[in-house]
């Protein structure tokens, strides 16, 4: 079981349960994201028997590869190190592992594949609730309370969801209004967008509210949200050399703009992580 020792009265343990079972599906999930992905590169004919599925989900299973299963396997890896920030990380990863997969699963057809991306984020999703709920929330304010920056992420937190709201909704109303170039990937992926753009919302308000909830979820969804931006960009630059999607150089430079506001608050988040955590005695063990 996990626990916290520290000099400082008052710091309960970090994580009240044993993370044994968070282990265990991380690094399930973890092969599985590897498996589908290695699968959608070499056998993409079969997987992806249509071209929008290519030019949508290719160049996303590269970045899977490059950005996706190393984030969760680093942060699984600092926590067990006793590394606040990978224990505050790991929920992010896991959240991107959901946010990916919402987008499969909406836009996948049926097929043995489809069901494990299903599975994915089945336990993506009760992975990452399992793991926050057995992070002592409380302990964690403790540690963080005037060493990050509440107010501002948890204002950008509010702005990026209201900001992502607007765009999601005018995307799938042009998308019921029966446009002939909307396709199917892209309600797909206002949906994924309408489905997590909540958890932004709620954890900037219980953030800027100094919640002990919003914590651990901010640090998480932070996270989340640059490696998002991040693997946005990737897929950006590699759809147009792998299956000669068009570059778009406005949408491209859009994102770049979005992922600077979302950098500069979880960048002083980190660093706070790191001095509230230096400020004590104690190392995480299993």
């Amino acid at each position: 079981m996990a626990s916290y020792d520290s000099s400082r009265p008052g710091i309960e343990p970090l994580v009240k349960n044993n993370l044994n079972f968070a282990y265990i599906s991380s690094s399930a999930i973890a092969l599985l994201m590897v498996a589908a992905s290695v699968a959608g590169i070499l056998y993409q004919s079969e997987i992806y028997p249509t071209d929008e599925l290519v030019q949508s989900f290719l160049a996303n299973d590269v970045v899977t590869l490059v950005l996706g299963v190393p984030i969760l396997l680093g942060s699984m890896f600092l926590a067990g190190r006793g590394v606040l920030l990978g224990l505050l990380f790991w929920p992010g990863a896991l959240f991107f592992a959901v946010y990916n997969y919402i987008t499969y699963v909406f836009a996948m057809l049926l097929s043995w594949w489809y069901l494990v991306y299903l599975l994915l984020l089945a336990l993506s999703l009760y992975t990452m609730i399992a793991l926050v709920a057995s992070i002592n929330a409380s302990s964690v304010k403790g540690l963080l309370t005037g060493n990050v920056p509440e107010r501002l992420a948890g204002g950008i937190l509010i702005a990026l969801s209201l900001l992502f709201l607007a765009v999601t909704v005018s995307g799938m109303v042009m998308g019921v209004s029966g446009d002939s170039t909307y396709q199917v990937t892209e309600l797909a992926l206002n949906v994924s967008d309408f489905l997590v753009i909540p958890c932004w919302l709620i954890g900037g308000v219980l953030l800027w509210r100094r919640r002990p909830l919003g914590y651990v979820g901010g640090t998480g969804l932070l996270f989340q949200g640059c490696m998002m931006f991040v693997g946005l960009l990737i897929v950006m630059v590699l759809s147009p050399l792998l299956t000669g999607d068009q570059f778009g150089l406005s949408d491209y430079l859009q994102i770049i703009v979005y992922s600077l506001i979302a950098f500069v608050p979880f960048g002083l988040f980190v660093r706070g992580v790191i001095r509230g955590q230096s400020e004590i005695t104690g190392v995480l063990t299993e």
